[in-house]
C-alpha cells in the first residue's frame, strides 16, 4: 500500500528497489515498536494489580489498588504512594510535547498515525518525541532509586 500511495509516479525499473527499502523499513519500525512496548509493558505490569483488566490505567491501577500490590502494610502503602508521586512528577516534568506524544501512544493506546494527527505532526517526530520521553524517564527514575 505504502508502495502505491507514495511511489506511484515512479518509473517501474525504481519499484523493486522502493518496494525492498519499505519493506526493511517496515520491520524495522514494527520490531523497534514491540521493543519500546515491552519494555514498558514490563516497566508498568509490576505495578498491575493482576485484575486481567484490559482498559486498566496503570496509574489509576496504583491508586485504586494499593492495598492488594503491597499488602496492607502501612510501610508498603507508603511505598507505592511514594514511587507512584515520583513516576508522576516525572512525566510532568517532561517537555510538553514529549509529555504529549508519551501519554497518547502508551496511556491512551494510539497507533504512530493517530497520534501524529492529534498532534498535528509528523509520524517522524511522533516516533522522536517518544523516544525521548522514553529514555528522559528511564534515566530520571533510575537516578531517584526507582527499581520496576
Amino acid at each position: 500500500m505504502r508502495l502505491s500511495e507514495k511511489y506511484g509516479d515512479k518509473p517501474l525499473e525504481e519499484l523493486p528497489m522502493l518496494f525492498q527499502r519499505i519493506l526493511q523499513n517496515a520491520i524495522r519500525d514494527f520490531y523497534r515498536r514491540s521493543k519500546v512496548r515491552s519494555l514498558w509493558t514490563t516497566l508498568l505490569s509490576s505495578f498491575s494489580g493482576g485484575d486481567d483488566e484490559d482498559e486498566s490505567d496503570p496509574l489509576e491501577t496504583l491508586a485504586g489498588d494499593v492495598a492488594a500490590h503491597y499488602g496492607e502494610t502501612p510501610h508498603g502503602q507508603l511505598e507505592q504512594s511514594q514511587t507512584l508521586a515520583v513516576i508522576e512528577a516525572e512525566i510532568a516534568k517532561l517537555p510538553a510535547r514529549q509529555r504529549e506524544a508519551f501519554l497518547m501512544r502508551y496511556w491512551e493506546d494510539m497507533d504512530i498515525a493517530e497520534t501524529a494527527a492529534a498532534m498535528g505532526c509528523s509520524e517522524g517526530s511522533v516516533k522522536t518525541h517518544c523516544s525521548r520521553a522514553t529514555h528522559t524517564l528511564a534515566t530520571a527514575l533510575k537516578a531517584k532509586g526507582v527499581e520496576l
